[in-house]
């Protein structure tokens, strides 16, 4: 078992090859022992997993584990991860969850999966998930299969928490396009939009672990093919697109792709005295633009990086370009597709123009994404070397105005910025550029990747 499967925000890896019996029931056993170490009355961890065709076999093992140390299991099925997240701040029959385990391979091909956690509603990750891989890899222990757990409804709940809290939507004369990506969406978004009424076209709804129809990941375009063509042909007002479990989202209209960063900027004008956090790979001007009105935080990417640092700042909002958004203004501060879906529509409803107000936008030049290949052990040491090096830039360097390193490096310039991270869930560096000239950008990229 490789530790790399231990990563800074959850487990991930390939079934079987890497996530196997033997190691699923130990992640499992040991995580529960440190559930009953940071909520020492605990009595319950709840568990859903995904649309993957390996997910329920994982829970299986799960269960075993945690009922191995003394804890009992509510299972709750396949679920979105924010139904998941959900049951940490529900009630089932008197019974209330102390920890959670998501069990999803998000966006990865097919082949992974892994294991999104929780203890007493706050994020396990971190320095946390490697001194759990520690033990893990340590440990000689062998668990018997006991895959007693209750059931309980978290889907149900979390269907009728949404219609409650949007019954006031009134948008049957607009018509909208879903595109769930054969990911774990489907099992929730048409009961939502039936129960208000929304006039929808759900697109790949069956939730379907080989992905027939494209690969679950709205934040590259080619996965918004299908979306946009529909959009563009049937007079939509607007599209959404969720990745594999659904804590992300992609909104467009017939015009644009809104990324997460633009959409921070769109939801905060209506939030009073907003402060919200942003990740490094967010566009200056969303930085900008919300410090005119309220406050922005640069921080790391990461949905539990992001979660941890709303609750240390109390922030109304968190947003990630990839579409990882965190409400913490009426709702519970974690990162969930269907309720930023809703959210957005209300703007609709209130008469918010998104074309309109994206034009309205000072217009800066950003690359797309873009990744390098390189190895678990070799991405870190060559963000170190990048530091070193851009500390004597060779002469034809453009000219640095500042250097970020709350997570990788962003490099200032004088007309934009460039990124360079090591990420956190595969074997890859991920770059953007940001200019007022597409020129300036491209510059900025040259230059950088000279360096690595």
């Amino acid at each position: 078992m490789p530790k790399t499967i231990f990563r800074e925000y959850d487990i991930r890896g390939i079934y079987q090859k890497e996530l196997n019996e033997t190691t699923v029931k130990k992640i499992a056993y040991y995580f529960a022992k440190e559930v009953l170490k940071a909520v020492p009355s605990a009595k319950y961890i709840s568990v859903g997993y995904d649309a993957r065709t390996h997910s329920e076999q994982l829970c299986e093992w799960l269960i075993s584990g945690i009922n191995k140390a003394g804890l009992e299991v509510l299972t709750m099925g396949m679920v979105a991860t924010p139904v998941n997240y959900f049951s940490n701040f529900a009630e089932f029959e008197g019974k209330t969850t102390s920890a959670s385990i998501m069990i999803t391979g998000s966006h990865n091909p097919p082949e992974y999966n892994g294991f999104k956690i929780t203890i007493d509603k706050q994020p396990f990750f971190g320095d946390d998930i490697y001194a759990l891989g520690d033990i893990v890899v340590n440990s000689d222990i062998n668990i018997e299969d006991n895959t007693t757990s209750i059931d309980i409804n978290a889907k149900e709940q979390y269907i009728n928490y949404m219609i409650e809290n949007f019954s006031h939507l009134k948008l049957e004369d607009k018509k909208f396009v879903f595109d769930c990506g054969n990911g774990a969406a489907g099992s929730v978004i048409r009961d939502i939009l039936d129960g208000l009424n929304i006039n929808h076209n759900l697109m790949y709804e069956t939730p379907d672990g080989t992905f027939p129809n494209h690969h679950p990941d709205p934040s590259d375009e080619h996965n918004l093919v299908d979306i946009k063509k529909e959009l563009s042909s049937n007079n939509y007002a607007l599209g959404f697109a969720y990745d594999g479990d659904a804590d992300r989202i992609a909104v467009l209209s017939p015009k644009y792709n809104f990324k997460g960063d633009v959409l921070a900027i769109f939801f905060s004008r209506f939030i009073e005295n907003p402060t919200v956090i942003g990740e490094v790979k967010c566009s200056q001007i969303m930085y900008d633009t919300i410090n005119s009105y309220g406050t922005a935080i640069m921080y790391k990417t990461g949905h539990s990086n992001l979660k941890v640092k709303i609750k240390e700042t109390n922030a109304s909002f968190a947003a990630e370009v990839s579409g990882h958004l965190f409400f913490n203004d009426r709702y519970f501060g974690y990162d969930d597709a269907i309720y930023a879906t809703l959210r957005a529509l209300e703007l609709l409803d209130n008469g918010f123009d998104y074309d309109k107000e994206y034009e309205k936008l000072p217009q800066l030049f950003s690359t797309d994404e873009i990744n390098i290949n390189t190895t678990e052990e070799l991405k870190f040491k060559t963000i170190d070397d990048l530091k070193e090096n851009l500390a004597n830039p060779p002469k034809d360097f453009p000219i640095i105005k500042e250097i970020i390193n709350v997570d990788g490096v962003r490099v200032v310039f004088e007309n934009g910025w460039g990124l360079v991270r090591a990420s956190n869930t595969t074997p890859k560096l991920v770059t953007r550029f940001e200019a007022n000239t597409k020129e300036n950008a491209l510059l900025y990229q040259e230059k950088l990747l000279e360096l690595i």
